[in-house]
């Protein structure tokens, strides 16, 4: 078994690191919210003062955190980890979802020090992170992936190698936009059944086998009732919160910007989504954009 170092505990890392220690793994987490790493000794991990504590002497470091200014401080700045670990060796997973440029840009900066880096950003919410069956969207060389997969295989159940350095996260924005536009699509879809006079349980059943099933509307119906399990059925608790959405389609704007692709309903989905996070609602699941399109008016 490996020993890991776990840098950002929060509601995807806390269950993520709690399931490797679940898998053998000896696991020393480092988070600024100190609760987090009372559920990680709970869970019978270690605590570490630091970052660079929580990877001194791993044979794997992953991180989980915000965004791409998080990411590039905890590995490149001055005392950041790739200067920490580089006499170590360790294989470097970052598992958070960035954009493209920061996740190339360090994981540069790891294979000049002679470290091998993949990013992984990770789909299925935090009810996938406490399962251990999220997606992992993986970039990086063949042998970086090789050398991680049966790590992430504790965590997940669906482990894609996308491709070289940054696919991982490309392929994450390219996902979560078009989760956001089709949440949109099916939260309309059953605004304007209710208008018709629709039962939304007959509803949901006979489009669950029809062609306007998808995974939002099967799995995640923003509409209360159909789906038990959904976020719609408990006040939108996340789940993936509106906020997290927010920044992800955010981030797959500006990829569309600088490579010129057309995206003009992921354009305005960011729009919704942003109203949604400026009404309140942005740390309630992002699905939430169903009652606040339920609340406009035609116009």
């Amino acid at each position: 078994m490996a020993k890991i170092g776990f840098i950002g505990l929060g509601n995807m890392g806390g269950p993520m690191a709690a399931n490797l220690v679940k898998a053998g793994h000896a696991v020393s987490g480092f988070d600024i919210n100190t609760k987090a790493l009372d559920l990680l000794a709970e869970a019978g991990g270690r605590i570490a003062g630091s970052s660079a504590a929580a990877a001194n002497g791993a044979d794997v470091v992953i991180t989980m955190l915000p965004a791409g200014e998080h990411v590039r401080e905890v590995f490149l700045n001055q005392g950041g980890l790739i200067d920490v670990v580089k006499g170590d060796g360790p294989l470097l997973i970052d598992c958070s979802t960035i954009d493209v440029d920061s996740a190339r840009t360090v994981t540069a900066a790891a294979e000049a020090a002679g470290l091998a880096m993949l990013d992984a950003p990770v789909s299925g919410g935090t009810v996938g992170a406490q399962n251990g069956t999220l997606t992992f969207m993986v970039g990086g060389s063949d042998n970086a992936f090789a050398l991680g997969r049966p790590i992430l295989e504790a965590m997940g159940k669906n482990i894609f190698h996308a491709g070289g350095p940054g696919a991982g996260q490309a392929v994450k924005i390219c996902n979560n936009m078009m989760l956001a536009i089709n949440m949109v699509g099916v939260s309309e879809g059953f605004i304007l059944a209710q208008k018709l006079g629709l039962d939304w349980d007959k509803l949901h059943a006979i489009c669950a086998t029809a062609t306007s099933n998808s995974w939002a509307l099967s799995n995640y119906c923003p509409a209360p009732g159909p789906v038990p399990a959904a976020p719609s059925n408990r006040d939108y608790a996340p789940g993936f919160m509106a906020a997290l959405m927010v920044k992800d389609v955010k981030l797959s704007q500006a990829a569309a910007a600088a490579t010129g692709a057309p995206t003009p309903l992921a354009a305005k989905a960011l729009s919704f989504y942003q109203q949604v996070v400026e009404a309140g609602d942005g740390a309630r699941d992002f699905s939430v954009v169903f009652r606040w399109l339920a609340g406009q008016s035609r116009e």
